[in-house]
């Protein structure tokens, strides 16, 4: 018998849900956050395995280079070879041997083991069996040599393609690309955003905190909480009675950009899911008006929801391409814009690992084409001294500080702000200054990496 569905009749273990999401995600495209949160929710998993699984396939995505170079040593073939179940397989096996200290060595074999006789012939059980003692044997000698080129060395070492290791030591030296590299692969913080309409910072940190919570205030965002062993903080009654929403700590200084006040008007070009949008109706108390705009239907959905759960009533969602709001619009009919632009999402890789796996230098140049096209249409839509705020979850100098040089080029009726970069100004020292805007880098705050700059309309 082989195949990739879990044997009939047996729940399934977090290891076989682990490899049926892995195998899944190699042979179809599919995003493995999707395919494994359908996966939990069918499967009668406990906390603690429904957490092995996750750590499983996350980590074995975030690591699978390292992890095929050190199993080509001991696939005879070659790993590429091996049918994807197999190979799903021997990096997930491995990854425990590697990374998990708390996995007894004997039960990642053993089980490996048991899953392949169950999958597979006798042969493969067999050569699964070899594989993992003789990475055994040899575990103190698994190590990336020091010799290798930097660009290859870093890409191994990290676990990211060698291009973008590559990339990014052009752009920010080797030491700063070998530290991306490496903030990448360390789990993300669970951070809220307080909603100061119903509550404040302090009193809902003291509130986390009757509850045994271990939390405490963001060192980024004044709006936010990094708080531990709380689990699914979608879960507590604090989300769904709209004390708290769940938000990077970078995403949250998005909004503090904007500077939106109470009876302003404001188009937020792209909106969804709608974090950023309801920070800003916070932030004006729920006086004015946001229109917020997303080109998927069913992404305005999830905008009404998030700001009908928070309580605020500033807030109408539209729907379509942002690129012809302009003629949906007055020209300069808004006193702020926040234009978070569609990009690559190179500083999300802790929370996205297959990202990195999937894009291409050429993925890069596209979508900062279209970029710049965005820019200059929400341009057309700002009053004479309003604020363009314009923002992505990348690192891509190409998608940040290189588009908005490019739009400022090309628009002598635009100007960074007077004030620069407003109240990011604290953050000067630990961040970097881009072009005028603010470059957080993943290893900066261990949160998302972000570029965040700020424009005037001349008067």
């Amino acid at each position: 018998m082989s195949g990739s569905g879990k044997a009939k009749g047996r729940p399934a273990s977090p290891r076989e849900l682990a490899l049926n999401v892995l195998t899944e995600v190699e042979q179809e495209g599919a995003y493995s956050n999707l395919l494994l949160n359908a996966a939990l929710q069918k499967a009668s998993l406990s906390r603690a395995d429904a957490g092995l699984a996750t750590e499983l396939v996350y980590g074995t995505i975030s690591r699978l280079n390292t992890l095929d170079y050190f199993l080509d040593k001991f696939v005879n073939k070659g790993v590429a070879k091996l049918q994807p179940w197999v190979r799903a397989l021997l990096r997930l096996s491995l990854y425990q041997l590697m990374y998990l200290d708390r996995i007894p060595e004997h039960a990642a074999v053993s089980e490996a083991v048991n899953l392949a006789k169950r999958r597979g012939h006798q042969g493969i059980s067999g050569m699964v069996n070899g594989v993992l003692r003789s990475v055994l044997r040899q575990k103190d000698e698994l190590k990336i040599p020091d010799a290798l080129p930097p660009a290859r060395r870093i890409a191994l070492r990290h676990s990211h393609p060698e291009w973008l290791a590559e990339r990014w030591m052009l752009q920010y030296g080797e030491a700063t690309a070998e530290a991306i590299c490496a903030a990448n692969n360390t789990p993300p913080a669970v951070s809220v955003r307080v909603n100061t309409t119903m509550i404040s910072r302090d009193a809902m940190l003291e509130e986390l905190r009757s509850h045994d919570l271990t939390a405490e205030p963001s060192a980024l965002s004044p709006y936010g909480i990094v708080v531990q062993g709380g689990g699914n903080m979608a879960l507590t009654e604090w989300y769904r009675e709209g004390m708290i929403s769940i938000q990077d700590e970078s995403s949250m200084l998005v909004a503090e950009a904007v500077a939106p006040e109470p009876g302003m008007r404001v188009l937020d070009c792209c909106a969804a899911p709608g974090g950023k949008t309801a920070h800003m109706a916070e932030l004006m108390k729920d006086e004015g008006e946001i229109v917020a705009n997303d080109i998927h239907t069913h992404k305005g959905k999830l905008i009404r929801e998030q700001v009908a759960r928070l309580g605020l009533d500033c807030v109408t969602t539209i729907t379509g391409d942002a690129l012809e709001l302009s003629s949906r619009f007055e020209p300069a009919s808004f006193d702020r814009i926040l234009l978070d632009a569609p990009c690559s999402g190179l500083g999300v890789i802790r929370r996205k690992p297959d990202l990195k796996w999937g894009k291409s230098p050429e993925d890069i140049a596209e979508i900062a084409a279209l970029q710049r096209r965005l820019l200059h249409t929400a341009a057309e839509l700002l009053r004479l001294g309003g604020l363009l705020v314009y923002s992505t979850c990348t690192i891509e100098p190409a998608e940040n500080e290189e588009a908005v040089a490019d739009f400022l080029a090309d628009r002598a009726d635009f100007a960074l702000a007077e004030d620069a970069l407003g109240p990011l100004s604290r953050l000067r020292e630990a961040a970097l200054v881009r072009g005028g805007g603010i470059q957080i880098l993943p290893q900066h705050f261990h949160s998302d990496g972000f570029y965040i700059a700020r424009l005037r309309k001349l008067p």
